[in-house]
């Protein structure tokens, strides 16, 4: 592990987080022209990656400030000191054995593989200072009794995918050995793992995981297609997207990091790329921090759609469908039961209660006991205006967590909460549009603690249950036209010159309580509801 940056916690200051400069991002830069003795095909690679993470440096800031284990020097190395591996025939030689359709690499160095191994494995098994690269060059290997590939033992497992190769991981359903130390991925190492390449490698887990390390996980650049009996790819102390194309079928977590108890440990991170998510549970997940600074992220379905104690959105495109909470800030339960490192993680119990709450009011049990009594100021004012509703903090335990957004943009489809911590929350850049719950019970926002408009806009659409009124900002929010409304139409909220100040498209979550919040509006001015040029309502800003 080579961590020497530690993290200042954003949960003071949100100028502060603007402040921190990218870390990990800044320093991956690659000149593939240092190395002069870089193949044509590696230099092309790595001149690629470079401009990747040139783009990268253009984001000025990350809550997150931690170094990983990734560098520039993981992209570039001299070819001439590469030791091919044919895979369809492997034959030991100096740094690699070949027992019973096992290769192990032994030593550091620049593995090339290519061809088909049927039924075998590949295991890093070097000292804990090695680092070994596995170029991977339409290379396809199965094990229909382990994982496929195994980092037992190095200080860094490289798995580089050539470009213009295409490349296949494969587990059994059923593994001959499944101790608790024992691998449970198809790609899985116990120690830190970066993934990288111009090529694209599809990994199949049929009996848990899809890619896991033990340490830390870096995806620097190439395509991943990861299917996954549990989870999609999983690193323990931090997942670290640095760019790539990414799509992951998970029938439990998607993209999560697993480290609850360590400091500096436990997070997740976009920076770059385009990530796509099906997940049976939690999308993309961390225990402590989590940020989306740039890139596409899309949750095309899920349980949850993001989850972690500290979440930041400061850039990029983020659009989540979940069947519970969106996006949900709470704290990890660092005292349950939890499995070995190498097969799961702890959950927050926070999580199970909010599951199990969702469930009794979607079979029609109503709000959980612990609700209590609406306040008597959530009824409809004149004019089908919101009445205030609840202060942030009204009814919930605030707990040490929080979602700072800072900018880009976030769309959340939710039939839980749309958008809820469990802590206290910040918009001061960027848009945050929340669509939905269609049932009682859930609101499109709610924080327990400070939930603050410093700037940015806000626009949801749902139930009018558990309306949370936000403080700052000055909001329009009204319950009339759930009626006068339909999936698909577009409203605009004008000011009293005309000008469109905010517009939101209907979603099939229906509309009982429509809320619009940007920087510009002014609380006590008279804004407007216009669709297809009719004016639908007149509403003093709060």
């Amino acid at each position: 592990m080579k961590f020497s940056t530690k993290i200042s916690k954003a949960a003071t200051s949100v100028a502060l987080m603007a402040s921190l400069a990218l870390a990990g991002c800044s320093a991956n830069t690659t000149n593939a022209s240092s190395t002069s003795t870089v193949s044509s095909s590696t230099s092309a690679s790595a001149t690629a990656s470079a401009s990747a993470s040139e783009s990268q440096t253009a984001t000025t800031a990350s809550a997150i400030s931690y170094d990983t284990h990734y560098s520039e020097d993981d992209l570039s190395w001299d070819s001439s000191t590469e030791k091919t591996i044919d895979l369809s025939n492997p034959t030991a030689t100096d740094g690699v054995t070949v027992e019973n359709g096992v290769i192990t690499i032994t030593a550091a160095g620049n593995y090339r593989l290519t061809g088909t191994l049927e039924d075998g494995q590949v295991v890093v098994n070097t000292g804990d200072q090695d680092q070994v690269r596995l170029i991977l060059d339409n290379a396809s290997i199965t094990n229909k009794g382990g994982a496929a590939i195994v980092g037992q033992s190095a200080d860094e497992l490289i798995v580089y995918t050539e470009s213009g190769t295409t490349n296949t991981v494969t587990d059994g359903s059923e593994y001959a050995a499944t101790g608790e130390e024992d691998p449970s991925a198809a790609l899985f190492s116990k120690t830190d793992l970066t993934l990288a390449g111009e090529g694209s490698l599809k990994v199949t887990g049929n009996y848990s995981d899809g890619i896991a390390s033990s340490d830390g996980l870096v995806i620097a650049s190439g395509t991943y297609d990861v299917t996954a009996a549990d989870d999609g790819i999983r690193g323990k102390d931090y997942v670290d997207i640095l760019d790539g194309t990414i799509t992951v079928d998970a029938k439990q977590d998607g993209i999560k990091s697993t480290n609850a108890t360590d400091e500096e440990r436990g997070w997740t991170r976009l920076t770059n790329g385009t990530v796509t998510i099906t997940a049976g549970d939690d999308g993309f997940k961390s225990e402590k921090e989590l940020e989306i600074a740039g890139g596409k992220l899309t949750v095309e379905s899920s349980v949850e759609g993001i989850e972690g104690q500290y979440i930041t959105v400061s850039g990029g495109e983020t659009s989540i469908t979940s069947s519970d909470d969106g996006i949900n800030a709470t704290v990890a339960d660092t005292t349950s039961d939890t499995e070995d490192e190498n097969t799961a993680s702890t959950d927050s119990t926070a999580t199970d209660t909010q599951a199990a709450n969702t469930t009794d009011q979607q079979a029609g049990g109503g709000a959980p006991a612990d609700m209590g009594q609406m306040p008597a100021d959530m009824g409809q004012a004149p004019g089908g205006q919101m009445g205030g509703g609840m202060p942030g903090g009204g009814m919930d335990e605030v707990v040490d967590a929080y979602i700072h957004v800072t900018g880009g943009a976030l769309t959340i489809t939710a039939e839980g909460d749309g958008f809820d911590s469990n802590g206290t929350a910040e918009l001061s850049g960027g848009t945050v549009t929340v669509n939905g719950p269609s049932q009682g019970g859930n609101g499109s926002t709610d924080v327990a603690g400070d939930f603050v408009l410093s700037g940015g806009t806000l626009l949801t659409g749902g139930t009018a249950d558990m309306f949370v009124a936000p403080t700052g900002q000055a909001y329009v929010s009204t319950t009339d036209l759930a009626s006068t409304v339909s999936t698909g139409d577009v409203l605009e909220l004008q000011d009293s010159s005309g000008k469109t100040v905010a517009t939101y498209t209907v979603s099939d979550k229906g509309a009982q309580l429509i809320l619009f919040s940007t920087a510009s509006m002014v609380s006590g001015d008279t804004y407007k509801i216009v669709k297809d040029g009719e004016t639908l309502g007149e509403y003093t800003a709060q």
